[in-house]
């Protein structure tokens, strides 16, 4: 992949440029805070950030929401030495592809890496069905499916994902009253229902959904599992919840035992 790395620490901006030139990948740049973002991006268009949170300047949050509105295909492993409650959460709302935590080892970063390139492949081949003929998606026969989520790049990976369980994704939606229509409309097998989007929210448009679908079994897709979201859910009428950032063998797993 082409490596863009952004971290204020100049020693940790040469390992980590040292460990992907050595696995194999290649450094478009390495800078320490994101001052011009956005025409770094249209100059060396990586496939990757390396996004530290600390950082002269815009911190990383606000640089991540920046590549995703910008250039959502990008992935983005966030890195941070910080403690600040629900940072795993909102990195992972906000559309990072990965999350590490400092201080970490070369083992950590290149098997983040490994997972990245496997999800992103997912994703590609996602696209590439969703821009050819409509068919009947291959083993399509365990039914449809819907998938609720304000990230194009979520959505295009359990896209493809849920096709490999089996299911034929119908539609994808931004947010929970497009899901709720969604619901009324195809009553899928499976509805993937993010917690957090705008104009309504994955709880609440849960229980509206379970209403208007109840054959449809609604899986939570969320950067955070606490046990009083997991029980709000649950109690709502969620039969699960699937965690980001996504990895596709623990999805793949969770999909196909729903399924039986």
């Amino acid at each position: 992949m082409r490596i863009m790395i952004i971290d204020d620490n100049a020693a940790m901006l040469k390992v980590l440029a040292a460990v992907f030139v050595k696995t194999g990948h290649e450094v478009v740049g390495a800078y320490p805070d994101g001052n011009g973002l956005e025409e770094r991006l249209r100059q060396t268009t990586p496939d990757l950030v390396c996004l530290d949170y600390n950082l002269p300047g815009r911190d990383g949050l606000t640089l991540l929401k920046v590549i995703q509105t910008q250039a959502p295909n990008i992935d983005v492993v966030f890195m941070t030495a910080s403690n600040e409650a629900g940072l795993e959460e909102k990195a992972a709302d906000a559309g990072a592809s990965g999350f590490i935590r400092k201080p970490f080892g070369q083992n950590q970063i290149i098997n983040e890496l490994r997972e990245i390139t496997a999800t992103r492949q997912l994703a590609e081949k996602a696209g590439q069905g969703a821009n050819a003929a409509a068919t009947p998606a291959r083993g399509s026969s365990r039914g449809t499916a819907v998938i609720a989520d304000d990230n194009g790049s979520v959505r295009l990976v359990l896209k493809g994902l849920l096709e490999e369980c089996g299911l034929r994704v119908v539609q994808s939606v931004a947010n929970g009253a497009e899901a709720l229509n969604a619901a009324k409309t195809h009553q899928p097998r499976v509805l993937c229902l993010d917690v957090n989007m705008p104009v309504m929210g994955g709880l609440e448009a849960l229980p509206l959904i379970v209403e208007a679908s109840p054959e449809t079994a609604v899986v939570m897709v969320t950067g955070c599992a606490d046990k009083v979201l997991v029980a709000q859910a649950a109690g709502l009428g969620a039969v699960g919840y699937i965690i980001k950032p996504l990895r596709p063998a623990y999805v793949e797993a969770f999909i196909r035992k729903l399924l039986g």
